[in-house]
């Protein structure tokens, strides 16, 4: 059993991540970051979820690029091949689900 204080969470790097559990290969892990991730298509679906802060969340589908900017208790689900990159503005916590292992 665990309980987290998100906002106490603060990493020693960009991305930095709190694991918090892994169930039947899927991760669920509290990221701490200020600084923008890299354009990626995750290998499975993703949940993306601002606990802190907010996060320009950019991605790319048919129609071009869009960015959608996302506040606390915001949730971005990308489908397998959705590419995306994350750029907070400022220190953001984010809470991500995923295939264990994604990038």
């Amino acid at each position: 059993m665990k309980f987290i204080r998100a906002r106490e969470f603060i990493g020693k790097n960009a991305w930095d991540a709190l694991p918090i559990a892994v169930m039947n290969g899927i991760s669920t892990r509290l990221h701490w970051t200020d600084q923008p991730y890299r354009w990626h298509t995750n290998d499975g679906e993703e949940v993306f979820v601002v606990l802190d802060g907010s996060v320009d969340m950019h991605y790319r589908d048919d129609n071009g690029e869009h960015i959608v900017t996302m506040e606390c208790g915001d949730i971005f689900h990308a489908t397998v091949g959705t590419e995306h990159v994350a750029r907070p503005r400022g220190a953001a916590r984010i809470l991500v689900v995923e295939t264990e292992g994604s990038v």
